[in-house]
This record gives structure tokens, C-alpha cells and sequence, in this order.
């Protein structure tokens, strides 16, 4: 599928699920809630947006030094830009990539080092998000008790969080087991007939090469720019409470009252689900989703539209600004070819480091 085409069915999706929610949502007091509304708090929630961007971009230059590159705000904030559109048009939010690796190679960081950014700045995000349960397990635990399905949700992230960081330290502290488990499943692949027997060998090399290039970066943020990884955790932790913070800051402007680590519970589980959701920028779970947990804080006449402004502000005006970059400086014809090439070149560019 085309990006233009994708970013069409993003748009539709959203433009549904949007229809959907309100029409299901609103109702004859929805509009006499929302006149009491503090125009104060919801400049707020709005001036937040502009800090999670610069914080973002912040977090891009720590990284960026911590590999051994010095790029600038301005460097890195058309970074963050694009992988606001490249993640809206791709399941599961995993298109930011190769748009990032692309502008972050422009500015002269090497194509292994750029993926190695990519993809620890995601697994930050991930892994802070899972390190908000067990806190908040001890923090609100009488909420938890009131509201089963987020329980098991957060049973289920735990599993995962657990098994994905103990393959994480394993792929850093012993690569060689995971290129063995690797082989292993390419070798029972060509017997079930998915991996061709000529192209077993094939496979397992460009696997190895994989797991050497991976692990070769991944080691230098822990060596020499160990002291700039440490400050990109710092701000990937304080970006990532601004940017949870649109949400309580919208339900307190409309009157209601939240307890903040309740509110910051059940965003981080609805956040991490969203990462494994199939349809193009997680569109339709996203909105669906925020309704469903502004609904657990908010009367349900005001959940749908305050589910809809929080999409707008924390993710609809990153997409758009995004979206008018890849544009203005690739067109659709142009970001369809950008993203073939930069498939090659990170092929070409981890054969060679």
C-alpha cells in the first residue's frame, strides 16, 4: 500500500471513530457541562503539547550524544515531526522509523547509529510506560479492585513487560544465545515450508549481521555516552508525565475531579495497548479506547469529546504538522521512494558497519 493511500486510511478511520464516539457519546447536557468549562486549564493542556515536542526533541539530542553525534533542537525537532506522520500511517505506530533514520542520516549520523536511537528512544517509552503499573499497584489499589478488566490489562502488560526485558538483557549481556534461539527458529521454519532450504543459509547470515549491528550500537550507549544516555532517561521520564498530564489537566478544566495516579493508571495501559493495535496509528482502539478511560473519571456525555480533544491536541496536531514536512519536502510519490531506498540503505549501511 501507498503512504498516500495509508494516510488515507488513517484519515478515514479516524474521521469514523470520531463520528462514532461523539454521536454515541453526546447528549443535551453534554454542552451545558462544557460552558463551565476553565479556558484557563485548557490553554494549559495546549501549552503542554509544545512542551512534550521540544522535550521530545530534547530527548532525540541526549540519545544523539549518548551515540556519539551532536545534533541541536533544531536538528532533531523535524525528527520528532515526522515520526508523528510516519507512525499514523503503519500498524502498530512502527512507520516513525525509517523517516527518522532518513533525517537523523542527513545530519550525518551514521545509518546504525540512527536505527539504534529509533529504536531505544522506543523502547524508553515502553518500558516507563510498563514501570508505571507496579507503582501504581501499590499506589491505587482500591481502584484497581473497582475496575476488574483494567486489572487483568495490567496483569497482561506485566507478563509481556517481564519477558520482553529479560530477552532485552539477554540480546546486550549474551548475543551469541540469541542468534543460536534465532537459527533455531529459521531451521523449523524451512521444515514447516516458510523458509526455503536454499535459503536457509541466507537467512541465518543476515540474522547474525543483525544481532552483531544491534548489539554493536546498542553497547556504545552504555559505554562511552553513558552519561547522556542517563539524561535522555531523565527527560524521556519528565517528557512522558507532560505528555500524560494533557489528560488529567482536560478533565479537571471541565469541573470534574481526578486523582492523578488513577488517571496516569489506566492512560499508561491504554498508551501500551495501543503499540501492538494493527490499523494505522492505532486509529479506532485510540479513540474508542480514551473514551473508555475518560469515561471511568468524566460523566459518559462528556467522555466522546473529551476523548476527541485529547486526540487532537496530543497526537492529530503532531500527525498534521508531520504530514504537511513529508509534503512540502518529499510529495506522496517522493515518500513512497524514500521509504523503498531507505530499506536498502539500512540493508547496505549494517552490511558495511
Amino acid at each position: 500500500m501507498t503512504v498516500k493511500k495509508s494516510f488515507s486510511l488513517f484519515i478515514l478511520i479516524v474521521a469514523v471513530s470520531i463520528i462514532g464516539v461523539l454521536f454515541f457519546s453526546i447528549d443535551s447536557s453534554t454542552f451545558d457541562l462544557l460552558k463551565q468549562a476553565n479556558s484557563n486549564l485548557l490553554f494549559l493542556a495546549v501549552a503542554l503539547v509544545g512542551v512534550v515536542w521540544f522535550l521530545d526533541a530534547l530527548k532525540f539530542v541526549c540519545l544523539t550524544r549518548s551515540a556519539g553525534e551532536k545534533l541541536s533542537i533544531r536538528n532533531t525537532f523535524p525528527v520528532v515531526m515526522i515520526n508523528y506522520f510516519g507512525s499514523a500511517i503503519t500498524p502498530m505506530q512502527s512507520g516513525g522509523g525509517p523517516f527518522q533514520v532518513y533525517l537523523l542520516y542527513k545530519k550525518g549520523v551514521p545509518v546504525g547509529k540512527s536505527v539504534a536511537i529509533t529504536i531505544v528512544r522506543t523502547l524508553q517509552i515502553i518500558f516507563l510506560l510498563a514501570l508505571v503499573l507496579p507503582f501504581s499497584l501499590f499506589h491505587e489499589p482500591e481502584f484497581l479492585a473497582r475496575h476488574i478488566v483494567l486489572k487483568w490489562f495490567v496483569l497482561y502488560v506485566l507478563i509481556f513487560i517481564s519477558i520482553a526485558g529479560a530477552f532485552l538483557m539477554i540480546s546486550f549481556v549474551r548475543p551469541d544465545w540469541i542468534k543460536k534461539w534465532s537459527n533455531w527458529i529459521i531451521v523449523k521454519l524451512n521444515k514447516i515450508g516458510i523458509i526455503r532450504s536454499t535459503g536457509i543459509l541466507r537467512a541465518a547470515r543476515r540474522v547474525n549481521r543483525e544481532i552483531d549491528c544491534y548489539s554493536e550500537n546498542i553497547r556504545v550507549f552504555f559505554s562511552t555516552g553513558r552519561k547522556w544516555f542517563i539524561a535522555s532517561i531523565f527527560v524521556a521520564v519528565l517528557h512522558l508525565l507532560v505528555y500524560m498530564s494533557i489528560m488529567p489537566c482536560l478533565i479537571i478544566a471541565i469541573g470534574s475531579e481526578v486523582k492523578f495516579m488513577q488517571c496516569i493508571l489506566a492512560e499508561s495501559l491504554l498508551l501500551f495497548l495501543l503499540y501492538f493495535v494493527p490499523t494505522p496509528g492505532s486509529s479506532g482502539a485510540a479513540e474508542g479506547g480514551a473514551t473508555a478511560v475518560f469515561a471511568l473519571f468524566v460523566p459518559w456525555s462528556l467522555a466522546g469529546i473529551l476523548a476527541v480533544t485529547w486526540r487532537v491536541l496530543s497526537e492529530y496536531t503532531g500527525v498534521a504538522l508531520g504530514s504537511l514536512m513529508v509534503i512540502k519536502q518529499f510529495g506522496w510519490g517522493g515518500a513512497d521512494k524514500l521509504l523503498k531506498e531507505e530499506k536498502k540503505k539500512l540493508e547496505d549501511g549494517r552490511e558495511k558497519e
